[in-house]
């Protein structure tokens, strides 16, 4: 991973990504949970996608 481009290669943008780590993280949130809300948004996102954003985006220690 490029880290002067780390959402290259994505199939999401990165505001998508950025914002189910970030209520992941914030809230007491599963995945599935997650997973529900972007359903309920018009996107399908698998809960397992979301859990591999969530390790990896803690690797990278975005802040928020």
């Amino acid at each position: 991973m490029n880290p002067k481009e780390p959402f290259k290669w994505r199939h999401f943008q990165q505001e998508i990504i950025l914002l189910n780590v970030r209520w992941y993280l914030r809230y007491p949130l599963s995945y599935r949970n997650l997973e529900e809300m972007m359903l309920e948004r018009g996107l399908k996102v698998d809960h397992s996608t979301i859990g591999r954003w969530v390790l990896t985006e803690r690797i990278l220690d975005f802040r928020f």
